[in-house]
């Protein structure tokens, strides 16, 4: 593994903190992944991406990286909690299909707009549904620590009784006697001890569609149970990293701490990572509250609130450009910045990749040197400091003026050196692809168009066609790409 002290802020601690793997060089990480009832919107394309680069970032220091996210198609009641009904039954019943058929359909959605960002797939995919055995011994287990009760077919954790063996609340810093006081009894959950207590599993009515046999008779898993019965199944009792979206703090994952060290003993997560919310005029964005855009409107450009579309690239690059425990409001002037931005990174990508050194009779030049020295290592002290993608990207920008710099031949290859050429290069190429995880979006027979029309522009410059010339300029403009007449040859770029 590369000698990086790494530092990651601890939800559970409050605080950065040196990350130490359980059994270097593996790393655990589990994600929560989607409940597939509708498609992905944006605020879905943060946790993605953030998980992604934080995978992407392990992978490169040489840690090997068993990432799980799972997909919930089964138990996420209409009330985020113990209440309401199952969010894909009901939309099952809307559309007239059957749960899974529109379980299936979402999370290949999902899947399809996950790879338009280039997210690399996790190693293990786990559905609730898949689990539900694990899930019912976790329930026994729970049951026989004491710290459960059953009521008609229905098991709550007992959250008091559990309290006073290990504090409920720590993760997100609720306190428990508050929690009491703030709730209230909601229809239909008198059956529970306390309005605090949560459901591991639930009685199922006749006419609900999704149930199986367990001890306490027809049912089916309450939201909480299945990320503590998968994450414990591939990763372990105790892993390293567990992330989700902010609004999954509590109470998702206070219950799934809770769950874990009623059954074990002991804390299920070292690191707890959360990223903050996508915003639209300052409120959360969300399927519950209707305001949300999702991944395909933003790529076809098709929604009220856009003005034109953006790539899956642009949006990853949104992404990237806040620290991940920052808010990210929405804005068609945040998209159209981060369109340039992008399109600039991967200008200098291209470029990167065609500069050759060549040695020349030059002295070193100490400061430029000293300079890409520099960049380099705020880079990666970016990514060291809890995976600062965004102050990351600040200093690729300075690598990449050096690098156009070389382009146009205001500085020389030689000048620097071989071994901080090659360095500069190879950082600058590593960083864009394979941390940050940004690619080129256009294909090889646009490839071909773009040195066709670039063919027919050079002889109609050689042959002095000048309104041939400016045609095909147009073209290009138009297609989003922009001729480059340079001294001693024509290139092209994306249009910024």
């Amino acid at each position: 593994m590369k000698s990086h002290q790494l530092k990651l802020y601890n939800t559970l601690s409050r605080k950065k903190e040196n990350f130490q793997a359980i059994n270097p060089p593996f790393v655990g990480l589990y994600v929560c992944g989607p409940t597939v009832y509708g498609d992905a919107h944006l605020g879905h394309a943060r946790p993605a991406v953030t998980f992604d680069t934080v995978n992407r970032y392990l992978t490169h220091l040489g840690y090997r990286v068993r990432y799980v996210r799972n997909i919930t198609d089964v138990g996420h009641l209409q009330g985020d909690a113990d209440e309401g009904e199952d969010k894909i039954a009901k939309k099952a019943k809307l559309e007239q299909l059957e749960p899974m058929e529109i379980a299936q359909q979402y999370t290949d959605s999902y899947h399809r707009d996950m790879a338009l960002l280039n997210t690399w797939k996790p190693n293990i995919e786990p559905r609730a549904t898949g689990h539900i055995p694990e899930q019912i011994a976790l329930v026994e287990a729970i049951l026989k620590e004491g710290l459960a009760y059953e009521v008609k077919g229905s098991v709550y954790f007992d959250t008091l009784k559990y309290n006073e063996i290990t504090p409920y609340g720590r993760l997100s810093g609720r306190v428990i006697d508050e929690l009491m006081s703030g709730s209230r009894d909601l229809d239909g959950q008198s059956e529970k001890r306390n309005p605090v207590d949560f459901a591991l599993w639930k009685n199922a009515a006749p006419e609900h569609l999704m149930k199986w046999d367990s001890p306490w008779g027809m049912g089916f898993p309450g939201w909480h149970l299945e990320c503590t019965a998968m994450s414990s199944k591939y990763l372990g009792t105790t892993f390293d990293i567990h992330g989700g979206g902010m609004d999954l703090m509590f109470p998702h994952h206070e219950c799934e701490i809770a769950q874990g060290n009623a059954c074990n003993h002991k804390d299920p997560v070292n690191y707890w990572m959360h990223n903050n919310m996508i915003t639209i005029n300052g409120q959360k964005m969300g399927k519950s509250l209707g305001n949300f855009i999702t991944l395909q409107e933003l790529f076809n450009g098709n929604h009220q609130l856009l003005e034109q579309a953006y790539s899956p690239m642009t949006i990853r690059y949104f992404i990237l450009t806040a620290h991940y425990r920052s808010t990210l409001d929405f804005s068609n002037e945040a998209l159209k910045a981060a369109q340039k931005g992008y399109k600039k990174l991967i200008n200098g990508l291209r470029i990167a990749k065609m500069l050759e050194y060549q040695a020349a009779d030059a002295e070193v030049d100490k400061k430029q040197v000293e300079q890409i020295e520099n960049s380099i290592s705020n880079a990666y002290r970016a990514m060291d400091d809890d995976f600062n993608t965004a102050q990351a990207i600040g200093h690729l920008f300075n690598l990449l003026k050096k690098i156009n710099s070389m382009y146009t031949g205001q500085l020389q290859a030689a000048v620097l050196g071989e071994e901080t050429f090659n360095k500069l290069i190879s950082t600058f190429i590593t960083f864009v692809v394979d941390i940050l995880g940004l690619i080129e979006e256009k294909s090889d027979s646009q490839n071909k168009m773009i040195n066709l029309l670039l063919t027919l522009y050079t002889e109609a410059k050689t042959a002095r066609d000048y309104d041939k010339v400016d045609e095909i300029r147009a073209g290009l403009k138009d297609l989003g790409f922009v001729v480059k007449d340079m001294k001693d040859k024509i290139d092209w770029a994306y249009e910024e």
